[in-house]
């Protein structure tokens, strides 16, 4: 079986997540334009284009059966932005007091334009007593119905398609506009989503999400149930979460909730069905395909029999409400009773099937395998004439295998026919849900297989189209297919535009959301805009940070008063920060340029816009199995993929950084450098392009995978060096560490790092910086602790500690602040009007955090150790910058989180301190109320630094050195010359190095990497 095969067949069996409660019946095939009704849903979107979208709620005290409630959530908004109502009678006359409160006053808009379905309702401007929000009110009559949304006047739009797509029961299409931060991205937001609904919803709402292909967004609204379940409900969440930590990769930790669920699950005959297939999912993720089968194989620990508790199970109340919603669909006795256990066993069992004919599959059993799958086919297709929604994907799933088994034996019309079949059930339950995409993209590989290569292409660029710019990183297995599709033939531009497309629907670090939320707050200056802008940033950070703090003391406020008083004290505070933010927000809204409707992806002729014509923008993407690379340059382009696997890659960046040095009981050694296998990376990289990179005077570097640890600015361009060197250091008494002469790129072209072509674009549009004074130098930390002053080699902290506490010796060898006091010079010297240093007890993260004027200097220029790693290798990494105790409130280390809350106007951040470079741990990112991203390199100091206000950030990827006065030099000489670019200040400074026998190894002048835009000027 090829390797395309079986990463498909991965793809299919990581998605398998089929629910107890989430099961419900759908239209048949005549009914199908009824599938979007509005009162069969728990949540759809508002608008088109993902900003907003509407919650239903528990019935109010009161409310009539067929009376609904939801709230209206949108991105950045740390709370519900609106409320829309649908309620039995005619309250169009009483709407202010009914659906705003009592004691509001409200004015109507006499010519105000109303939304469908609602033509001959009324719009109303309402204010509450002692709140400065304006509200708005929409409401209208059909029939005995009012339908009715009020919320903040900021959000018209939304409160306008939402009540429309009330009031005619399907999705209103059209573009949201709102107050937009850009501070969440579509997880944040899912968790902001899953916290606003009851746990039964939000499991069902998990189930929806899974079956539509969205699964981390699922993962977030399982958590938030199970959190909340207890019992069945509970155990069925936690099997979940356990399916989700497989589909991630981590097994012990999916074996580990498994077995916590055993106990339970093995008591209930739908549980254990549920249980044992995905145990079988993870051995499938885990390429043990006969292992599969044989818990499939198994005999469950309980099966049907005469208890009445299995015969009395019954789905949650938010599925009930679904099934009994307003609907004519409500009143088909085939529609409106929920699934029974038989039927959710039998679903199961057909689900059992199709993961026995994956492993079959995988195993080379293809008969086997088809007759499994008929058999899920038919099982699925029994349970209500296969009109169940939350299985739809699942039977689509299984005509995929059925069409790629009628494809392997020839029979081309039969597979075709199945893809269309599975497509059109999505079509009508997932429209454009990562789910559809998929099977579209199955159907285009499909085509491409078999010589239809216009067929496979237009449907691929649909996809991607379609998708705008979002990630779905479900659609990664299938884009090395179309990779390869576009560069079947010769290379041409437009396969670079299409790959250079389809490449941004990945995953990208969380730094790129960062610059692109400090690209919208500069985008306008330093105004009174901008500063509400940074208000509500900050405010939607707090407002994460106190929802981790009230989730510390939950579990303990039932036994605990003290607990139990602090939970009240700040649920309250969290309501003042919510009520803060919606006044800012609403006071944001009446700047035009902070309205937006979507962020979308950047084209190739966009890049080419921005480039200068000696430069050249080089993207990466690394797939599964393969790598890919895009050359821009203003008038050419070209994509290509690259001669080396993820996995060779991993290898060669391991050995190179091996040879740079390694740390070892606490002290950093050096190797000759592995000089053959740079060269060997440069022509594995590279070699379509190998002669034309160096001509470029500036390359733009958007490195993805093992590249993200590297620089590629020590990378060899010719042969001819490496065959010097090895003739050189064959002789007696040859210094192997002198590599004077090579020819890096490093040498050839001043090298920036990018991390999305969008957050390149918004750092190099981005205004400069208004500060008034030039350079601020802070380090040398006053030393404390009984290690030897003045013996550290590098700026790293390397000492370990206890019970993941820092050693104090680590405080004892700070750096020495004379290159903070050398580029102050090149200012008018520290103290004056352009320049100061900060040093020893005014070194203190609480000294710099109290700080009102950092926003005042251009440069900001750290000169300390770093602390990117752990204590010891069991404890969590706390990105931080070591400085001095002092007498306050200090801890000796400016964190991520602190760094995240400076409030900085920097067009340069340079951190001289090891591995600044490196990534941060989830833990620290939540600690900054930030709740993205930390997975990648890039995403912990650099990100810090952006988050408070640095264009550009001078970062390293290793422990830098200070021997020879390497770094010093090296960092000194970016001052060396006026009106440079950061990115020629720092090859010139890499130069003097190369050059020089004792720092002429990439250890000493290659760790360092501009991260943004190295054409910012360092003077000015």
């Amino acid at each position: 079986m090829t390797s395309e095969v079986v990463r498909r067949l991965f793809a299919l069996c990581t998605a398998a997540a089929v629910g107890l409660t989430a099961m419900w019946s759908a239209p048949g095939p005549a009914q199908s334009a009824k599938q979007q009704s509005i009162s069969l849903r728990d949540t759809f979107p508002i608008g088109s284009n993902g900003l907003c979208e509407a919650q239903i709620q528990a019935p109010e005290e009161g409310a009539g059966l067929f009376d609904r409630r939801y709230d209206i959530l949108c991105r950045d908004a740390a709370a519900a932005i609106g409320t829309m109502w649908i309620v039995r009678g005619r309250m169009a006359d009483s709407a202010a007091e009914r659906f705003v409160g009592t004691g509001a006053s409200c004015t109507e808009r006499e010519d105000a334009e109303m939304p469908p379905g609602l033509a001959d309702g009324k719009r109303l401007i309402c204010a509450r007593p002692g709140s400065v929000i304006r509200t708005e009110l929409l409401v209208g009559e059909r029939g005995n119905r009012t339908f009715a949304a009020t919320g903040l006047s900021a959000y018209s739009r939304a409160l306008e398609l939402g009540v429309a797509s009330l009031a005619t029961d399907r999705v209103v299409p059209g573009e949201v506009d709102i107050p937009l931060t850009q501070t969440t991205d579509s997880l944040a937001f899912v968790r902001q989503q899953a916290t606003s609904i009851t746990a039964d919803q939000s499991l069902a709402e998990a189930y929806r999400r899974s079956n539509a292909g969205e699964f981390a967004e699922a993962a977030e609204f399982f958590a938030a149930s199970a959190d909340a379940l207890d019992g069945a409900s509970e155990t069925e969440a936690r099997l979940n979460e356990g399916l989700l930590q497989s589909n991630l990769g981590n097994y012990a930790e999916a074996r580990r909730r498994f077995d916590a669920a055993r106990a339970t699950s093995s008591a209930s005959p739908v549980l254990a069905r549920l249980q044992r297939n995905y145990e079988a999912i993870d051995a499938l993720n885990q390429s043990e395909p006969e292992r599969a089968l044989a818990l499939l194989a198994q005999p469950l620990a309980a099966d049907f029999g005469e208890t009445s508790a299995i015969r009395n199970l019954q789905i949650g109340s938010a599925l009930a409400r679904r099934l009994a919603a307003e609907s004519e669909s409500a009143t088909d006795p085939a529609l409106s009773q929920a699934l029974t256990p038989l039927e959710r066993a039998q679903l199961l069992d057909g689900q059992a099937d199709y993961l026995g004919a994956t492993a079959l599959r995988l195993s080379g059993r293809n008969q086997e395998a088809a007759e499994r799958l008929m058999r899920a086919n038919t099982t699925l297709a029994e349970v209500r004439g296969g009109r169940v929604v939350s299985i739809l994907w699942l039977r689509a799933q299984v005509l995929s295998e059925l069409a790629e088994l009628s494809e392997l034996s020839g029979d081309l019309a039969r597979a075709e026919a199945l893809h269309g079949q599975g497509i059109a059930l999505l079509a009508d339950a997932y429209p454009d849900s990562p789910a559809f995409y998929s099977a579209n993209a199955q159907l285009a590989g499909f085509f491409a297989r078999n010589n239809r290569r216009g067929e496979a292409l237009d449907l691929y660029r649909d996809i991607v189209a379609r998708a705008e710019g979002r990630p779905a990183t479900v659609l990664r297995t299938y884009l090395a297919d179309y990779f390869d599709l576009l560069l079947g033939d010769a290379a041409s531009a437009d396969a670079a535009g299409d790959l250079f497309a389809a490449s941004q629907l990945l995953l990208r670090p969380g730094l790129a959301q960062t610059q692109a939320v400090l690209a919208r707050e500069l985008s306008g200056g330093s105004d009174e805009a901008s500063l509400l802008f940074r208000r509500s940033v900050n405010l939607g950070r707090a407002v994460e940070r106190m929802r981790a703090s009230i989730v510390e003391v939950e579990g303990q406020a039932d036994v605990n008063p003290q607990a139990a008083a602090a939970l009240i004290e700040r649920r309250e505070r969290l309501d003042a920060l919510v009520e803060r933010q919606a006044e800012v927000l609403q006071k944001l809204a009446e700047y035009p340029r902070f309205r937006a409707v979507s962020g979308g992806a950047l084209s190739l002729e966009g890049m080419q816009a921005i480039l200068g014509g000696d430069e050249a923008y080089v993207k990466m993407v690394a797939l599964d199995g393969d790598v890919y690379m895009v050359y821009i340059t203003p008038n050419d382009a070209l994509a290509y993929r690259v001669d080396a696997t993820p996995e060779q890659l991993e290898g060669i960046v391991q050995t190179l950084r091996e040879s740079i040095a390694i740390a070892d009981g606490g002290q950093v050694t050096t190797f000759p450098f592995d000089l053959a296998t740079s060269r060997e990376l440069y022509v594995r990289l590279f070699e379509p392009i190998a002669d034309r990179l160096p001509t470029h005077r500036h390359i733009i570097f958007e490195p993805d995978g093992a590249m993200l640890k590297l620089p590629i600015n020590l990378l060899v361009t010719n042969d001819e060096s490496v065959e010097r060197y090895e003739q050189r250091i064959a002789q007696p008494e040859a210094d192997e560490y002198d590599f004077r002469g090579v020819a890096w790129l490093g040498r050839a072209s001043q090298i920036s790092t990018a991390v999305a072509p969008t957050a390149f674009r918004d750092v190099r549009a981005a205004p400069p910086s208004d500060a008034i004074k030039a350079y601020l130098g802070l380090g040398e930390n006053t030393p404390i602790g009984d290690g030897p002053v003045g013996t550290a080699r590098t700026r790293s902290a390397l000492a370990g500690g206890e019970n993941c506490i820092w050693s104090p010796a680590i405080w004892s060898n700070p750096i020495q602040a004379d290159e903070l006091y050398d580029a102050a010079s090149r200012f008018g010297g520290a103290g004056s009007d352009r320049a100061d240093v900060l040093t020893q007890d005014a070194f203190t993260d609480a000294r710099i955090e109290e700080l009102g004027n950092l926003s005042e200097y251009r440069i900001l220029h750290f000169a300390t150790h770093g602390l990117v790693t752990a204590p010891e290798p069991e404890c969590p990494p706390r990105p931080a910058l070591l400085t001095s105790f002092g007498d306050g409130d200090s801890d000796g280390l400016l964190s991520f989180s602190e760094i995240f809350g400076l409030r900085l106007d920097a067009d340069l951040v340079i951190l001289s301190a090891c591995d600044t470079a490196g990534s941060a741990t989830v833990g620290a990112t939540l600690e900054a109320g930030i709740t993205s991203g930390g997975d990648f390199a890039l995403d912990g100091l650099v990100r810090a630094f952006v988050g408070a206000g640095g264009r550009t950030v001078l970062a390293s990827h290793w422990p830098v050195p200070d021997d020879f006065d390497a770094t010093k030099r090296l960092i000194g000489g970016l001052f060396d010359e006026g009106d440079s670019e950061t990115a020629a200040a720092l090859q010139r400074s890499q130069l003097a190095l190369m050059d020089d026998a004792e720092t002429s190894h990439p250890f000493y002048w290659s760790a360092f990497a501009i991260v943004g835009d190295g054409s910012v000027k360092v003077t000015r």
